[in-house]
């Protein structure tokens, strides 16, 4: 049986995880640090549960968001004698085959804008809070110079009275 592991990191950090591959027996057999993205295929030789896991462990500070995906096994035949056939593909078989392949390459095309379109919305997020947070930083320096300089002005057209003291006749 074939499987095929493909994660991404959309957002956090510095882009990177780690991630490992167990087969049942606890074996590792597919372990990779501080990726943005990668691909792991794989011919299983046992049968049972694979792990796999990703970690953070390097950079536990900062929260990340991770695509991956997942396939197991191969793809069915797309035409339920086509793998027993002898003769050629007709025409219209050969067509369907031809579209087929085609449409699975807009499918992956589609999950790499997804993925780029998540990335970039995410990273505008966060620059919109940072823009706020500056804005509403500057609007309270803001609000402090100007008290400042009205008591400054005010203080400037205050007339200070001698005060008077005990000296009489």
């Amino acid at each position: 049986l074939e499987m095929c592991l493909s994660p991404q990191v959309i957002s956090g950090g510095h882009y990177d995880v780690d991630c490992y591959v167990e087969d049942p027996n606890g074996k590792t057999i597919y372990q990779e640090t501080k990726k943005q993205y990668d691909s792991f295929s794989h011919h299983t030789e046992v049968k049972g549960v694979y792990t796999f896991c990703f970690s953070n462990e390097f950079s536990t500070f900062s929260h990340k968001i991770v695509y991956f995906d997942f396939q197991v096994g191969d793809e069915p035949p797309i035409l339920p004698d086509m793998n027993n056939r002898v003769t050629a593909l007709t025409q219209l078989e050969s067509a369907c085959v031809t579209i087929h392949e085609m449409l699975k390459a807009v499918i992956d095309s589609q999950t790499h804008y997804r993925l780029r379109e998540a990335q970039d919305r995410s990273r505008a997020e966060e620059l919109n809070g940072r823009v706020s947070y500056w804005s509403v930083g500057e609007t309270l320096i803001l609000f402090v110079v100007s008290i400042g300089q009205v008591v400054l002005l005010k203080s400037f057209f205050t007339e200070k009275r001698p005060s008077s003291g005990g000296a009489g006749t």
